[in-house]
């Protein structure tokens, strides 16, 4: 019986560790020997979009793809920074090749503004307003673009939104404007390296300096 007891408790012990909570996700900084290799290419660069006017939310329950107005809008100073990374990423000699945003005004804008051109695509949609069965294509999209490996000496670059990544990977990246790092493996498989937040910009291109 006493060992019957023992090993009931072992199971519910097993069965409440089960059936916790996941671990947080955790996120990682970019350092600059990681931008070394991101030089070579063959990466994924995940960029959300600039900051934005919280105040002004997403008409519900669907926006109007041809109505800005419809739309969460960038700030002034949202704007602004998507042209700061665009000059960041230039300056530590990341080469980009296929640019790809979701169709939401802030991410197009973002793009625009960052790099001068973009190739909307829908697979990158924000998924925070849609139904489980609304957000599984695009999150099966949004994993294809991420795994599908990318030639030696450009890198894929997506402007998106933070929720398609909770979605994906349970990951939240913030602040808005940081750029996340991946690896694609094919065959849907991708791995994350790390992110940059837009702060740690300026000591990362000092860093990539020195050497």
């Amino acid at each position: 019986m006493k060992a019957l007891s023992v090993f009931l408790m072992g199971f519910l012990a097993l069965l409440q560790v089960a059936l916790a909570d996941p671990a947080p996700f955790q996120e990682q900084a970019v350092d600059a020997g990681l931008l070394r290799e991101v030089r070579k290419g063959g990466y994924v660069l995940y960029l959300r979009h600039g900051s934005t006017d919280t105040s002004r939310p997403d008409r519900a329950p669907q926006v109007d793809l041809n109505d800005c107005a419809t739309q969460r809008p960038l700030t002034a100073e949202g704007l602004a920074l998507a042209r700061r990374i665009g000059v960041f990423i230039r300056a530590a000699k990341l080469p980009v090749g296929d640019i790809f945003s979701s169709p939401l005004c802030r991410a197009k804008e973002s793009a625009q503004a960052a790099f001068g051109h973009f190739e909307v695509d829908n697979k990158l949609m924000y998924t925070a307003n849609m139904t489980d069965a609304e957000k599984a294509p695009v999150v099966a999209g949004t994993r294809k673009l991420l795994s599908m490996p990318v030639a030696a000496g450009s890198n894929r670059l997506l402007v998106a939104h933070a929720p398609n990544l909770m979605d994906l990977m349970g990951y939240f990246p913030k602040p808005e404007g940081t750029l996340v790092v991946f690896r694609p493996q094919g065959e849907g498989r991708f791995e994350y390296l790390g992110s940059v937040r837009p702060e740690y910009w300026p000591d990362l291109l000092r860093e990539l300096d020195r050497r």
